[in-house]
């Protein structure tokens, strides 16, 4: 029984949470009367603060130690962040140059194929920023603010006449287009290159430009064409026909002078 006893207090001394150090020394020389008169004048006092949380301290404590935690992982999460950060500004400024050295490569190249395409002419590609004050603001990312790419060309080289490319012809934007994206290709050339027509509405001289042009290009990069022009085959090194027989469309291969024939051909009827 005493033992039981013994365990029922120790129950109830864990349930009122954590005691004063002294509090198993300082009554140990009481008397079983002394300590029950000082348990009931406890038990009045404590009848004052029935509304008080008993447990405040336990809780507190418990508390106390879930911030350090948590201040701990924020100072972690606050660390990661400013190391993202610092991560996206250098890619973003690797990213805006980046975008400035290829546009700058493309910008020479352009400038020096129009010229061998239109001799005499002048072509400039110009970057194009954004107006709105966002994109000028320091906050704003720097790859933000270019809004496109425009051209500006003379085909005379004087400077007063140069248009932009609504105000060229159709054959004329065909050429300025042939001539990026044969500036593209310096900068990255791709394996094979198949264009459709693209001498359709260029003047013979122009057309003349465009197949020496291919012929240059040629060493590093295969450029399949169809074309109704003789200017293009002169430059060809390979050429194929398509001829419809039975219902059945079929490609053979054909000689130079079967190809201008046929071009000939073609130029008469239409």
């Amino acid at each position: 029984m005493l033992i039981k006893k013994k365990e029922d207090s120790l129950r109830k001394i864990r349930d009122l949470g954590s005691l004063p150090q002294d509090a198993f020394d300082k009554y140990q020389g009481l008397s079983h009367r002394q300590l029950m008169k000082r348990l009931d004048e406890c038990n009045q006092e404590l009848k004052k603060y029935s509304h008080v949380n008993k447990k405040a301290l336990d809780q507190f404590v418990s508390f106390s130690e879930q911030k350090e935690k948590l201040l701990g992982r924020k100072s972690e999460i606050d660390r990661g962040k400013e190391a993202i950060i610092h991560l996206m500004s250098h890619l973003e400024q690797q990213k805006y140059e980046a975008i400035q050295f290829t546009f700058r490569q493309v910008s020479k190249n352009f400038s020096e194929v129009f010229l061998k395409l239109v001799p005499g002419g002048k072509a400039t590609l110009i970057m194009k920023r954004g107006d709105s004050p966002q994109d000028s603001s320091e906050s704003a990312s720097m790859v933000d603010q270019f809004v496109g790419v425009g051209i500006k060309v003379s085909f005379s080289g004087k400077a007063a006449e140069t248009r932009e490319m609504q105000q060229l012809s159709g054959g004329q934007k065909s050429l300025v287009a042939l001539a990026l994206i044969f500036s593209i290709q310096k900068c990255d050339p791709a394996p094979f290159y198949l264009f459709d027509e693209i001498d359709q509405a260029l003047d013979p001289d122009h057309r003349s430009s465009v197949a020496e042009m291919l012929k240059e290009l040629s060493s590093s990069a295969q450029f399949i064409t169809t074309t109704f022009r003789p200017e293009l085959l002169d430059s060809a090194d390979k050429f194929y026909g398509v001829v419809y027989r039975n219902k059945v469309s079929m490609v053979r291969t054909i000689t130079r002078d079967e190809a201008k024939e046929f071009v000939e051909d073609d130029q008469v009827h239409s």
